[in-house]
């Protein structure tokens, strides 16, 4: 298999931040469920990344007690790694694992979209990585900065913008499902 899902931070600390909107969640687990359920099908293995914070008394912080997958997405892990930055190369172990068994793909899934996703799609893509960044599979919420709220599809919109073509193939679901299925990844 050349390929790997990753599912960055899909923990149990986001719905415990005042920004968390169920509202743009659901749509948002759906498409999540969807990708897993496809990737295992496909026989990808799957990565699982959780953000802590030591010593911050926020939801990210160990001892809070959150730093576990997100209710309905516990799915079997190929490997689980713990990073305490944006991206999920710096301080993980990531890349050696995923070169050790020959993996050059990746598809990134997860929350939150322009960061944590963007962040490690960059990385991923400036270390030779080829990188399929599933946009709906990645969750955000509004942003509000000098008196201006961005929306979760503005912000998404920007980042599959500035991604697509220089650091990753922007996907839907439907299309991984077309190529997955009936094509070995």
């Amino acid at each position: 298999m050349t390929t790997a899902l990753l599912l960055i931070d899909v923990q149990a600390s986001f719905p415990a931040r005042d920004y968390w909107d169920e509202a743009l969640a659901g749509p948002w687990r759906e498409r999540q469920r969807e990708l897993l359920d496809l990737a295992r099908e496909a026989g990808l293995p799957l990565v699982r990344i959780l953000h802590e914070e030591p010593d911050s008394g926020t939801p990210f912080d160990p001892e809070c007690g959150l730093i576990r997958p997100l209710e309905g997405f516990d799915d079997p892990a190929a490997a689980t790694f713990h990073k305490r930055v944006h991206n999920a190369f710096t301080d993980t172990g990531l890349e050696a694992w995923l070169r050790e068994r020959g993996i050059r793909r990746l598809v990134v899934s997860g929350i939150r979209t322009e960061q944590c996703c963007e962040t490690t799609t960059r990385v991923a893509s400036d270390l030779g990585f080829a990188v399929d960044f599933v946009g709906e599979a990645t969750l955000t919420f509004p942003m509000t900065r000098h008196g201006r709220t961005w929306s979760a599809e503005e912000i998404r919109a920007r980042t599959e913008l500035v991604l697509e073509g220089r650091f990753a193939r922007i996907v839907d679901v439907a299309t991984l499902r077309k190529e997955w299925r009936g094509v070995a990844a």
